[in-house]
């Protein structure tokens, strides 16, 4: 058994790297996943270059049998996942006359459904106080119609949240979806003032739970 593991699922070098170096100053081992594991790879060597702990893995969040995959292998190496941070999302410029079935379900399965494989292969690594954090977006309720498919995307994996928190809540396990209301970069809104929100919802003591958090900047 090693030391608290967190996951992140659709690193970047933006929030997902940001928040990965607030749990690894606590002392979580950060695994961070994207696409490639060359994509990841170098993610996790600036955390390790910092004295941290850090590992880079690849995963097709378009493919659930690769996400059950990954996520199980994180838990069997580490015993444990203590945050499993979901954290993808397609930008896809397409508005609802030329966006297509096909773009849409692809889109969806990406920036939603993914966090169902993955949450179900990480349950029996999670225990009380285990937390699953989801990054959610202004335009679950606001969506821009150009990018039709980003508001489809965080409407749903909000809702998802909802009912995951209900169902894993009698174990003492929590899920919190933080909607950043705001345009990443800007402001109020830039990614490690972002990635703190993040990491205080998901620190929150339990009673104080909620399974939705806004962050207005």
């Amino acid at each position: 058994m090693t030391g608290p593991v967190l996951l992140v699922l659709g690193a970047g070098p933006g929030v997902g790297l940001s928040v990965a170096r607030l749990f690894a100053v606590d002392g979580y081992t950060a695994v961070l996943a994207c696409r490639l594991p060359a994509e990841a790879e170098p993610l996790a060597k600036e955390l390790r270059e910092q004295g941290f702990q850090a590992e880079g893995v690849g995963v097709d969040l378009r493919d659930p049998a690769d996400v059950t995959r990954l996520v199980a292998r994180v838990g069997e190496r580490h015993g444990r996942i203590d945050v499993l941070h979901f954290n993808p999302s397609v930008f896809r410029e397409a508005d609802p006359l030329r966006l297509s079935v096909p773009e849409l379900i692809e889109d969806f399965t990406v920036g939603a459904a993914a966090l169902l494989p993955a949450v179900q292969a990480a349950r029996p690594f999670l225990s009380e106080g285990a937390r699953v954090l989801v990054t959610g977006s202004a335009a679950a309720d606001k969506p821009w119609h150009r990018a039709a498919s980003l508001g489809v995307q965080k409407a749903a994996v909000r809702n998802l949240v909802t009912s995951l928190d209900a169902t894993l809540a009698p174990e003492g396990i929590r899920a919190v979806a933080v909607q950043i209301n705001g345009v990443l970069g800007e402001g109020a809104f830039t990614r490690d003032r972002v990635a703190a929100a993040l990491h205080a919802a998901a620190t929150r003591p339990a009673e104080e739970w909620t399974p939705h958090v806004a962050y207005d900047g």
